[in-house]
């Protein structure tokens, strides 16, 4: 079932500028904070030194300046600018309706996530990988499938079982839906679960809106 969402219905459910949950997603793991915060020490120090070298000589020190200051706070507006780009990508699609369907199939995948070098006893160089189990499932409805959405598997996810009503976010470049360009994260009423990679919905939002709109 689809039901296509009103004109504004779409920037009220997936918005511009980061919501809280947003921002912790695009926060990262240990190693993209620890990236972040050397990106943001060096970037600041540098520009600051730099700032201080010429503002005897140069009317560039000012902006050096602010951009020293930007540079330190690229902790704060990294993830709000990645949050925002990731937004972007489902609000300019044309066309975007209420999907109520069903859970077809679930699998679990192995993914690598990172690699590191380590040493063992006997100081030899060994690449380890960083491995992450992803659930996936399948979604359906009367008309057939539909596609697919994964996240990293948590033992809450234990509860999903084949069948369970799902809803999401579907998106297109075409007004008839023939082709799907997305799928947002996913809610399972009947379990009060959300799912999926990213938050892309303002969650209480899309609740209200399905129990208005699938009566």
């Amino acid at each position: 079932m689809l039901i296509p969402l009103r004109p504004g219905e779409l920037p009220r459910l997936i918005p511009a500028v980061a919501t809280g949950p947003q921002f912790n997603a695009c926060s990262g793991n240990p190693q993209k904070l620890l990236q972040r915060l050397f990106i943001s020490v060096i970037g600041g120090v540098i520009s600051l030194l730099i700032s201080q070298g010429v503002a005897l000589s140069s009317q560039a020190s000012p902006i050096l300046l602010v951009v020293g200051f930007a540079f330190l706070l690229y902790m704060l507006w990294g993830p709000i600018v990645e949050a925002g780009r990731k937004n972007a990508t489902l609000r300019r699609y044309p066309a975007a309706a209420i999907f109520e369907g069903e859970v077809a199939d679930y699998y679990t995948k192995e993914l690598v996530e990172g690699r590191q070098e380590t040493t063992d006893k006997q100081g030899r160089l060994e690449l380890v990988e960083n491995r992450r189990t992803w659930l996936c499932l399948e979604l359906e409805d009367e008309d057939g499938y539909l596609g697919s959405i994964r996240f990293p598997y948590d033992k809450k996810h234990k509860l999903i079982r084949r069948g369970a009503v799902v809803r999401c976010l579907v998106l297109s470049e075409r007004k008839d839906f023939s082709r799907i360009g997305a799928l947002s994260d996913a809610w399972l009423p009947q379990l009060k679960l959300w799912v999926g990679e990213y938050p892309y919905l303002l969650r209480p939002a899309f609740e209200e809106l399905c129990l208005k709109r699938l009566r």
